[in-house]
């Protein structure tokens, strides 16, 4: 993306605003038409990360939380190439991930279900796209966990995933599922996606990116915009 252009977002493969089976977008979702902005020099340049270098460290989710032990769970390594709207690496970019542990419980105060907190996972990290556009995580599989939009209601695994693009006009949050959940053709939130783009935000089992005899490996591509482009956290919250 550069500053003479930017491809619009096809809305109509994104979730809506107001999603009935997913109740809190009740109480969030806009009550009058969207007002469009004229895209000018601040929506496309920028922002860039200008922070500490980053270290192996940030994106190692099983070493970065340790306190006395290794993480519980499932050990995953989630890569994949970070792409603009006409399929073009997007290098030195900003990815930040964040999930729950394999008990399917956040670090976080609001998260007070019945489920074990692990002391050696804190379940984040961020990485910098390498020339080609490729990020990397290694980290623990998620599980799932209930929740309150309707009874018996739970989660399927997934992962949060922001990116900060070349400029904010690609300014994106979204979410990962992985393959085969069975709790996908329950969840609210991923069935209020159009089903010709529910397949963007499910993962591929990669044996090519699986490290032998220690972890799985899977492959998520992310588009930044465009017809292709992958889901815009508009639904998205839990």
């Amino acid at each position: 993306m550069s500053a003479r252009s930017a491809a619009d977002r096809d809305w109509d493969s994104h979730p809506p605003l107001l999603w009935p089976d997913y109740k809190s977008t009740a109480l969030r979702a806009p009550q009058q038409p969207l007002v469009k902005i004229a895209r000018g020099l601040s929506e496309l340049t920028g922002p860039a990360y200008g922070g500490p270098p980053l270290t192996e460290l940030d994106r190692d989710l099983t070493r970065n939380g340790r306190r006395n032990g290794e993480p519980l769970g499932e050990r995953i390594i989630v890569t994949g190439r970070v792409l603009d709207e006409t399929g073009a690496p997007v290098p030195n970019t900003l990815v930040e991930i964040w999930q729950a542990n394999a008990a399917g419980r956040y670090v976080h105060v609001a998260d007070q279900h019945d489920a074990p907190l692990d002391p050696n996972f804190v379940g984040a990290g961020r990485c910098l796209t390498d020339a080609d556009g490729v990020y990397r995580f290694l980290t623990v599989k998620p599980g799932a966990y209930s929740w309150r939009n309707h009874p018996n209601a739970w989660r399927p695994n997934h992962i949060h995933f922001s990116l900060l693009g070349p400029a904010i006009a690609s300014r994106l949050v979204t979410q990962m599922y992985f393959p085969g959940d069975p709790l996908l053709a329950f969840d609210p939130i991923f069935l209020g996606v159009p089903v010709a783009a529910r397949e963007r935000l499910i993962a591929r089992f990669s044996l090519e990116a699986t490290q032998p005899e220690y972890a799985l490996g899977f492959l998520f591509d992310i588009v930044l915009r465009g017809a292709q482009g992958t889901l815009m956290e508009t639904l998205f919250e839990s």
